[in-house]
């Protein structure tokens, strides 16, 4: 009971640290390049990837040893993309609205895990995706001119999510998570350290505060979320995370003034509860795959 505790401890906390997170990306974005915050972010994240790479049991070489590395190295590259990609939303669309739309990232990712990773889904999964997609078009609210054409921005983001998601369960066919992390954050910080000349901006003083508080946000949630992974299933993780959407709404209305329109809390609540469900039912499967009994 006290490490399931511990675990929901850990949860919370990575989840509160991700919405500063966003909220503090959302600032900097305003004031300079997304693909450079990215870059600096994702320079503290691989040192902490190489720190807990080294510390684990066969070290660096262990870590750095994956069966499909060229798939690793591009799973780096995709996460990457897909935080630029969603700084730019956070800044361009405003951060409860962008969280409204990432939200629909699980129901994606059981759509694309039928063609890409040859998983069967039942009638009820794919009844709570059809459910979630039409709260995702709630969300974007389309009018008589149609959708607005910055709402594909967050819904860039979420796609990309989702195929990042696919990536990672695909090489954890092969690959450890330990290898899948360390690829993670050292294959983005190369990858983006190549952009270094294009896009280097001088920061005010006070915006190195900022960043720095951003990486340590970053280092800190991914820590917690390890720690969570570590004492609790997924299934009992993930539809926590939602809480993320909750917060970010609050950072959005109550810090930048943002609006919470009806389309956004009624669609907001469509996708939430159909992620919850496609996650339990993806549990559910799983356990009697493995011949494990159902939990009431």
């Amino acid at each position: 009971m006290d490490s399931k505790r511990t675990g929901y401890i850990f949860t919370l906390l990575a989840i509160a640290i991700f919405a500063l997170q966003d909220g503090i990306s959302k600032h900097l974005g305003g004031l300079y390049p997304p693909v450079f915050i990215t870059m600096i972010r994702f320079w503290a994240f691989g040192a902490f990837a190489v720190l807990m790479a080294s510390r684990s049991k066969g070290g660096l070489r262990a870590a750095a040893a994956a069966k499909r590395p060229v798939l690793q190295i591009a799973r780096g590259m995709l996460l990457a993309v897909q935080i630029i990609v969603i700084i730019n939303s956070f800044t361009m669309v405003g951060l409860a609205h962008s969280q409204a739309i990432f939200a629909a990232a699980p129901l994606f990712v059981a759509l694309l895990s039928v063609p890409l990773l040859g998983e069967k889904v039942g009638w009820r999964r794919w009844s709570a995706i059809l459910f979630g997609l039409c709260g995702v078009i709630i969300i974007l609210g389309p009018g008589a001119d149609g959708i607005d054409p910055i709402l594909i921005v967050p819904l860039a983001g979420a796609v990309l999510f989702a195929f990042y998601v696919i990536a990672t369960r695909f090489v954890s066919r092969d690959d450890s998570a330990a290898t899948s992390f360390f690829y993670t954050g050292v294959a983005g910080a190369v990858v983006l350290s190549f952009t270094a000349p294009f896009y280097w901006t001088a920061l005010a003083p006070v915006d190195w505060v900022w960043m720095a508080l951003l990486c340590a946000t970053g280092i800190s949630s991914h820590y917690f979320l390890i720690r969570a992974y570590d004492l609790l299933d997924a299934a009992a993780v993930q539809p926590l995370t939602y809480l993320q959407l909750v917060l970010g709404a609050l950072i959005g209305a109550t810090v930048f003034g943002e609006q919470l329109t009806p389309n956004m809390l009624i669609g907001s609540v469509m996708v939430v509860g159909a992620g919850i469900f496609t996650i339990w039912r993806e549990s559910v499967v799983a356990r009697r795959k493995a011949g494990t009994p159902d939990k009431p």
